[in-house]
Formats: C-alpha cells, sequence, structure tokens
C-alpha cells in the first residue's frame, strides 16, 4: 500500500493507529538528536518523528533527506507534547513515530523556497519556469481548487435547469468577435485554414436551430488580444449558455441566481446595490456613461457624473463655450472629500484624463467657507461658478471636476477619473460585491481602425430592436440591439445577447456594416442556411468563469487563476512556447517562414 491516509487528515481520533504517509520533505529539524520532518502534500502538513533509540541505521537515512524530496513513512500516531501542540494545522495535535523510510525520489534544490511568503518574493518569470514547482505552493494548489468547486457548482446548478452540456468543435472557421483568431493551417486542404474558436458563438445557436433549447458549456475560447490584468493571453474559460423561445428578462433570471450563489457560497464578500426586488440593477449603456463614465461601471461607491452642458452653453470660458459650438458636451464630476487632492495629485488625474483623449481636466474646488477655488472661476464669473456648484449638488470639502469635448471623450475621460478617485478615497471596498447589467447598446458605431466606417458596437449576431424595420427605416447610430453584459465590481463578467435568427435581417444587419449577401455567406453559410430551416428565437450569454474568481476573490492576476499560465508577453516559460518548428513540418502545411 503506497498509504493508508493523506498528510491533512489526522487527528487526535487516529492515536495508536498504524499508518503510512506519502509526500514531500517541507521542513527538517533537528532537536537533541530526534529528528522532525514536516511531511506535505495537497491535503496538509503532518509532523512525522524519528527516535535514535533503538533504530540508528534509520536517523542515518534521514541525514540524508534534503527539502521537496519524495518519501514514505510507516508508523504509528501518536499524541505531540502539550509544549508542541500546533494550534495552526488541521495535524497540530499529533504526529507520527516513525518506523520505516523510503525514499521514493530526490530532488534537485528548488530555485525558489515554497514557503509562501518567500515564495512571492521570487522572480515570477522564475516561477512560471518551474510551474511544475511553484503549483506545490498551498496557495495555487487552494485556487485550482477554487476554480474546480465554481465549475462544479455551475454544471449541477444548469443540470437542475434542464440544460444539457454540450462539447462544440475546437477547430472552427474565423468569425468576427472581435479579436484576432488563431489560425491553424490544413494539410489536407492546402492555403485554407481552420479558426481556434473565439466562443462557439455560431455552434451554440446551430444547436438552438437543431432543437437542444438548453445547451451550456465550459467552453475553452482562444483570442490572440494583449494580455492585461483582468485578461490572460491566448485562451481562457467561459460558461457558454444558450436558450430558445427566451426574452432578455428569461435570461438575466437564469444567470442572476446562479451569480448570487456563487458570490454568497465562495466567497467573503457582500452583494451590494440590488434593485427593490432583489435583483441586479439594469443601466442602458447610454445611461451607464453618463452617469458613470464607462459601460463596466464600478458600482461599489457612489460618484455620478452630471451633465451640466446647457448651463455653460453661452459662459464666458471660452474652453467650455467653444466645445459645446462645436457639437461637444460639458460634464461634471463631484468627488466628495477631494479638495483635499494636492497639486501633485490633481496634476496626475488630469494626465489620466487625457490618457483617454482629453485635452485637460478643469476644476473647482469648495473650500471651507464657500469660497471657490479654481483658475476657471474668472472666467465663469462668481454667480454662475456657483450655479454650477449647485447643480452637482458639490458641498465644503469637495472638488468638481470637468470634461469638455466630444460626448464619447468626455464620458471615457471622466469615468477614468472616477475610477481612480475611487481608488484614492479607498471607495473599492474589497467586502462587496456589486453585480449590474449594462442593456440597449447601440448596434453599431463608427470603427477605430478605419474612420467613417460603420461597424458592430457588439455582437454582430445580435438581433436589433424593432427588428427588420428598424435597420431600414433608422439610422444607423439609432438602432439600438438587444445585447446585455453583466458586471461585477468594474469588470465585465459576461456579454450576451438575444440573437438575430432571421435570415433576412442578418443580411441587412451586415450590409449596413459593409458585407455583401455574398461575404455574409461566405463567412456564416451554415448559419444562414440553419435559419433557413425553422430557427426559433433564442439567446444566452457567456460569463468569464476566470475573470469572475479574480473578482470575487481579489486577485492581483487572472493568471493566478490558470494552473500554467502565460506571461505578460504570451510566453509559456516552462514549456518554451511559441517556438520554431523544423522545415519538413512547414513544408507538409504548405506554408513558408518569411522570417
Amino acid at each position: 500500500m503506497m498509504r493508508t491516509h493523506t498528510c491533512g487528515e489526522l487527528n487526535e481520533k487516529n492515536i495508536g493507529q498504524k499508518v503510512v504517509l506519502a509526500g514531500w520533505v517541507h521542513r527538517r529539524r533537528d532537536h537533541g538528536g530526534i529528528a522532525f520532518i514536516d511531511l506535505r502534500d495537497r491535503y496538509g502538513i503532518t509532523q512525522v518523528k524519528f527516535n535514535p533509540i533503538g533504530n540508528q541505521q534509520l536517523l542515518q537515512e534521514v541525514d540524508k533527506l534534503r527539502s521537496e524530496w519524495v518519501i514514505k513513512v510507516a508508523g504509528s500516531v501518536v499524541a505531540r507534547p502539550d509544549n508542541m501542540l500546533n494550534s495552526k494545522l488541521q495535524t497540530g495535535g499529533i504526529e507520527i513515530e516513525v518506523a520505516q523510510l523510503e525514499v521514493l525520489n530526490k530532488s534537485l534544490t528548488p530555485p525558489f523556497e515554497l514557503d509562501e511568503e518567500k515564495a512571492k518574493e521570487a522572480n515570477e518569470n522564475l516561477r512560471l519556469q518551474y510551474r511544475f514547482v511553484d503549483l506545490r505552493r498551498p496557495e495555487v494548489q487552494k485556487l485550482l481548487a477554487l476554480k474546480d468547486k465554481y465549475i462544479q457548482h455551475m454544471r449541477e446548478y444548469f443540470h437542475r435547469l434542464n440544460f444539457i452540456e454540450v462539447q462544440t468543435p475546437i477547430l472552427a472557421n474565423s468569425s468576427p468577435e472581435g479579436a484576432r483568431d488563431f489560425l491553424v493551417p490544413s494539410r489536407f486542404h492546402p492555403g485554407k485554414f481552420y479558426a481556434l474558436p473565439q466562443a462557439p458563438q455560431q455552434f451554440k445557436q446551430l444547436l438552438m436551430v437543431g432543437g437542444l433549447d438548453r445547451y451550456f458549456q465550459i467552453a475553452p475560447c482562444f483570442r490572440d488580444e494583449d494580455p492585461r490584468m483582468d485578461r490572460h493571453y491566448g485562451e481562457f474559460y467561459q460558461l457558454d449558455v444558450e436558450m430558445s423561445f427566451v426574452s432578455q428578462e428569461d435570461i438575466f433570471a437564469v444567470f442572476e441566481p446562479l451569480m448570487i450563489e456563487l458570490t454568497e457560497k465562495f466567497s467573503n464578500k457582500k452583494i451590494v446595490n440590488l434593485d427593490e426586488n432583489g435583483k441586479f440593477k439594469q443601466f442602458p449603456w447610454k445611461e451607464a456613461l453618463n452617469k458613470y463614465g464607462s459601460d463596466k461601471p464600478d458600482l461599489r461607491f457612489e460618484m455620478e457624473i452630471k451633465p451640466v452642458t446647457q448651463l455653460v452653453e453661452n459662459c464666458g470660458f471660452s474652453v467650455f463655450a467653444e466645445t459645446i459650438k462645436n457639437g461637444g458636451v460639458v460634464h461634471g464630476l463631484k468627488v466628495d472629500g477631494g479638495a483635499k487632492f494636492s497639486r501633485k495629485e490633481i496634476d496626475e488625474l488630469t494626465e489620466i484624463a487625457k490618457g483617454k483623449d482629453a485635452k485637460g481636466l478643469a476644476y473647482i474646488i469648495v473650500k471651507e467657507n464657500g469660497e471657490l477655488q479654481s483658475p476657471i472661476v474668472k472666467f465663469l464669473g462668481e454667480e454662475l461658478a456657483q450655479e454650477i456648484i449647485k447643480e452637482v449638488q458639490a458641498k465644503v470639502g469637495d472638488i468638481v471636476f470637468f470634461g469638455a469635448d466630444s460626448w464619447k471623450t468626455v464620458c471615457a475621460s471622466l469615468g477614468a477619473v472616477r475610477n481612480e478617485c475611487g481608488k484614492k478615497l479607498g471607495l473599492k471596498d474589497n467586502s462587496k460585491a456589486a453585480w449590474c447589467w449594462i442593456i440597449d447598446f447601440p448596434m453599431y458605431s463608427y470603427s477605430e481602425i478605419e474612420p467613417g466606417r460603420l461597424d458592430f458596437e457588439h455582437n454582430p449576431f445580435s438581433m436589433p430592436q424593432g427588428g427588420l424595420k428598424a435597420l431600414e427605416e433608422k439610422k444607423p447610430l439609432e438602432i439600438l440591439a438587444y445585447q446585455h453584459d453583466m458586471i461585477i465590481n468594474g469588470f465585465e463578467a459576461s456579454s450576451g445577447a438575444i440573437r438575430n435568427h432571421d435570415p433576412e435581417i442578418m443580411y441587412k444587419a451586415f450590409e449596413i456594416a459593409g458585407y455583401s449577401r455574398e461575404a455574409v455567406d461566405g463567412r456564416f453559410g451554415a448559419l444562414i442556411k440553419a435559419f433557413k430551416f425553422g430557427a426559433p428565437p433564442h439567446g444566452g450569454g457567456a460569463p468569464g468563469i476566470d475573470r469572475i474568481l479574480m473578482v470575487l476573490h481579489d486577485l492581483d492576476s487572472i493568471r493566478d487563476i490558470y494552473a500554467f499560465p502565460k506571461d505578460g508577453k504570451g510566453k509559456d516559460l516552462m514549456m518554451d512556447s511559441p517556438s520554431e518548428v523544423d522545415a519538413k513540418q512547414l513544408k507538409e502545411l504548405n506554408i513558408k517562414s518569411v522570417n
């Protein structure tokens, strides 16, 4: 028998039993000729004792043991002396008196210590290079076990609701999901490529056409996007869900209870900011940008942006007046207690606003006696300045920041300033979870890559509100879509929509974005064909599992959720990928490297 117990389960109830344990040498201590080993596996640590009396040879073998050697011990469970009890360990009341020792494998000296605090001091690249060692840390193993519990709970939840889990293809076709594809060359079809799915979007819609009215999947997704704190490079997992014969509210009714359960069961956060019916609040996209400067607002704290365009339309401050004259807007952001910001801090906030294309950041400080301190008051005039302060409900000790530019730039810049002020003032309370929905996204917006060209604002497969009539009669930028994002604490946790299931509506929607019928047939032929064979109305969403865990457990990076993460440049330092391949492989795929 390799082992009878794990290193985390023995306690005083096992005293007197003969046991066999196996694991890694975590620490070794010698006291007066008696040697102690802390033996570790993923379940915990057990102290084992080697007494030389009557077994000197055993002690000589123990002298050879080093950190991270893999060993097996057999012996008896005994109570620890009162002065050696360890309340920090689940096994802290007992130890094993060892009768037999077997070395299962030796180890080189680890490249860094596995003690949690000291391991954090190790260079991240070094830990990623030796990830198989880093995985032994209890903190890493707990996160992986936690992710397993989340996924298990999700599966149980959807099975209770009569959903069926279906695995969709990994080798798929290119799809305009908003990011670069990972392409896979075909050996059988020279010059043609598969694409790893950015999401199972078309496949799950085809499942709806096939009559599987309630589908879900723990789906791997692949996107060639730049990594960031909340986005792992290359691959991620989402809870992919689709339903037939549903409205947007039906979708919300499925997702909300699950997110509440996950928050309350697995995190230490308290859910806040629900509406009077105990549901997630809903904000139309435009309202969210007007109020919070973001379509993923952090609602753990109040700090609303207010429009002041009408008040300053004909003011003496040329920056405001000229902006409005040229079709722009002026908004104000009141920051409670912000009068204490130093000149340096205000300059830092100005640079944040400029990072969102703002030309600057005007401000007014409300001093203790009600006096207004600002370079712009002399241009506005005292009376108008006081009127603005009243409009945004500022009081003594507050600061009001102003954005004057195009609507989107003002929203984005003041939203970034709001977010930073929330950090500076300690308003991002990690004991809270503020969920909400963003709805009524515009169907189209102007392309950031090709100025003047219309593109889809969100998911191209969404149903426009008003259907074909809206597409034919409304201006493109006025058309709203049945799209929704689920937000938690300022992060996008999920995207979803009521899907377009009508071929003619789909052709028209893509036509407005510059796609011909032939182009639509070429790229989405299977979907178009399927819609002509009795497609039911359907919709769904896809929460990002890794991002939700990152937010609910206040992790520094989404990479902490992965067993084998890529680094900040998308490299796997452990496996040394991406790597070159030999010329023979390229020739088989009819590919030639130009580097």
